[in-house]
């Protein structure tokens, strides 16, 4: 049968369900078992599709087309879990399915309530992730305890293990024990009236997974454990790791939570091998270069928007033995203070994908100042379109060249709203969405870095290349790398006389992992790494 970890948190959001949910899933799956994982987010919204990155950071695409919470990023970033659109789901997709069922009659007249109606169709989710195939289901729980958002989704669960038995249930609560400066030491109450409220709701975690900026002593284990009903061995310390997000699953092994796991649900398991991510984490320790990565966009002051972009940068790094180091910088101060100032030092320009006219004319700038200083580049998505924007006004010598995304009366509007979008109204999940493959040139740099001529790869856009403009963008040195199977929509472009200039309609970064590096973003780090290594023996050259 299959068994189910549901993962909640408490005290405060943002601890890290969704990294520490992932690397459960993780380290289960190395030792032999078949994972599954799903986020349930207790807002609204439908799907963070429409939801602004200030509020809720990046929104995370699936092959399917689904978009997703970021956390789902640290699922396929950390396992092999098949994710699709059941992998996430929302109030809003909730409550949306439950009105549907009425209108259709499917109650048989019944009153509508939360309890059953709502929390039958929160378990049925649940439900739809149990297979033969598949040995647990890691179910991450949204916000806190305590939020009234939350509480069908906690309510759901509770019932959960009376309907399948609560020997195949497991519940991790994560929660937080504060430092407090001034008193010089831990304390443990917040925690405790976490598991409290968890408690009155009707569930009684199995493990504690406490997130500290301290080691926790014995004696405030003892207390937790005592307070919280809970057994010594399942109160679990999770230190903030200062390195890397990937020390975590080992922090969590150290911490025998996999056995506990293991012995809890009674699973068949091997034992258990880590030294491949051992060895991952210490050629992050110990590179062997180090350079500087520029990531100019929107928004660059907040983390998460671009949260796939780092972690794909740090993978190429992994691969290549080096220490990426980001610039994040916003394409607003380009602007203002300009590119040769904020960009002179740096290996290599990223720009990444966006939406909104704010800031366009810095990442142009930006392009610009990498094409003709010869510093490697990769565009991604709204980045792309910048990248021709840039070509077609300094290059083409077409004044005025923008997206009609953003002047709409453009005298040459090298970028043009997709044709299947032209009428569409409503936002959410409406853009060209999921996977889709492109054919790659055989010339090109990015068959080299990829090694095969079609690739799938996943979009989330509604504006293109504009292939009026196509042959003359050719004619001056600009490759169309790859294109939509059909050989109509414009995917990669890359520069002929430049040493690495290649931007992407899709999103890479969405198909990086820590083992397996992204290899458009293994060629662009590679780049930046021989631009530095030369950029190094010119000026020993000086100095002699």
């Amino acid at each position: 049968m299959t068994k189910h970890i549901f993962v909640t948190g408490g005290v405060v959001s943002s601890l890290g369900k969704g990294l520490t949910s992932a690397s459960i899933g993780m380290v289960l799956e190395q030792r032999g078992l078949r994972v599954k994982l799903q986020k349930l987010d207790p807002y609204i919204n439908v799907d963070p599709g429409t939801m602004s990155p200030y509020q809720h950071g990046e929104v995370y695409v699936l092959d399917d087309g689904s978009e997703t919470d970021l956390d789902l990023g640290h699922y396929e970033r950390f396992t092999n879990s098949p994710l699709t659109r059941d992998s996430n789901y929302t109030t809003g997709q909730i409550y949306m399915s439950v009105i549907e069922k009425e209108r259709r009659g499917e109650f048989l007249g019944k009153t509508v309530q939360v309890i059953p109606h709502v929390t039958n169709e929160i378990k049925a989710v649940i439900h739809k992730l149990v297979d033969d195939d598949t040995d647990i289901v890691i179910t991450e729980i949204g916000g806190t305890v305590g939020d009234i958002e939350s509480q069908p989704f906690l309510e759901a669960i509770r019932q959960f293990s009376l309907d399948i038995g609560k020997e195949n249930c497991l519940y991790i609560h994560l929660t937080l024990v504060p430092y407090l400066k001034a008193a010089g030491e831990l304390k443990t109450k917040p925690t405790q009236h976490s598991v409290g409220q968890l408690r009155q709701i009707g569930i009684q975690p199995d493990v504690l997974i406490c997130r500290t900026e301290r080691s926790i002593s014995l004696e405030d284990r003892e207390k937790i454990a005592l307070f919280c009903n809970v057994p010594l061995e399942a109160v679990i310390e999770e230190k903030d790791k200062d390195f890397s997000i990937y020390e975590v699953p080992l922090s969590l092994v150290h911490n025998g939570l996999d056995k506990l796991i293991v012995k809890r649900l009674a699973l068949r398991a091997n034992p258990l091998n880590l030294d491949s991510w051992r060895d991952l984490v210490q050629r992050m320790r110990n590179p062997k270069h180090e350079i500087g990565i520029a990531v100019v966009g929107k928004y660059a002051e907040h983390f998460d928007a671009y949260k796939s972009i780092y972690e794909a940068l740090d993978h190429a790094g992994i691969r290549h033995e080096t220490q990426v180091r980001v610039g994040k910088i916003s394409s607003e101060e380009i602007e203002r203070e300009g590119a040769e100032r904020l960009l002179g030092g740096y290996d290599g320009l990223l720009v990444p994908g966006g939406f909104g006219e704010r800031g366009i004319e810095g990442k142009i700038d930006a392009i610009r100042f990498a094409r003709e200083r010869g510093v490697p580049f990769f565009g991604i998505c709204l980045g792309m379109q910048c990248a021709v924007i840039e070509f077609a006004r300094n290059v083409l010598g077409l004044e005025g060249a923008h997206s009609s995304e953003f002047v709409k009366d453009t005298p040459h509007p090298v970028i043009c709203l997709l044709d299947e979008q032209r009428n569409i109204t409503e936002k959410g999940g409406t853009m060209r969405l999921g996977a889709q493959p492109t054919r790659l040139d055989p010339d090109s740099h990015a068959l080299a870095c990829y090694g095969r001529e079609e690739v799938f790869e996943r979009h989330r856009h509604r504006y293109e290349f504009n292939t009026a403009y196509r042959q003359t963008f050719i004619d001056h040195g600009m490759r169309i790398a790859g294109t939509s199977d059909d050989g109509q929509l414009v995917e990669i472009i890359e520069l002929d006389r430049h040493p690495w200039s290649m931007a992407v309609q899709f999103h890479p970064e969405f198909q990086s992992k820590p083992t397996a590096a992204h290899p458009l973003f293994a060629g662009f780090v590679g780049a930046a790494i021989e631009r530095h290594v030369r950029r190094g023996e010119r000026n020993r050259e000086l100095r002699k």
